[in-house]
């Protein structure tokens, strides 16, 4: 499987920016679907935006017009922007990277932290 090494984490005052890195150990040209997902404490585990190889993105309502994904495959990189950060996006940010027909691929995730 991928090796997944998210970054770009920390803490951010209400409305301040931060860019996720999520940087694979191999070629991501031929995975079928990037995502990053999100779980705050004591809640579950869920998708906030994905991008496949083809560059079509989806993204949670929550954070429509706030975050974006990109991926940088010659850089074998996913990024999440993120803007207008809400205390509510406090949570540890996890990346995954899906194969068709194989298990995804996680890292082991990034704070962030959204406080005044």
């Amino acid at each position: 499987q991928v090796q997944l090494v998210e970054s770009g984490g920390g803490f951010v005052q209400p409305g301040g920016s931060l860019r996720l890195s999520c940087a694979a150990s191999e070629s991501i040209f031929s995975i079928n679907f990037m995502g990053w997902y999100r779980q705050a404490p004591g809640k579950q585990r869920e998708l906030v935006a994905g991008i496949t190889n083809g560059g079509a993105t989806t993204i949670e309502d929550s954070v429509k017009g706030r975050f974006t994904i990109a991926r940088d495959n010659a850089k074998n990189t996913v990024y999440l922007q993120m803007n207008s950060l809400k205390p509510e996006d406090t949570a540890v940010y996890y990346c995954t990277a899906v194969r068709a027909g194989m298990s995804p691929s996680w890292g082991q995730g990034t704070q962030v932290t959204v406080s005044s």
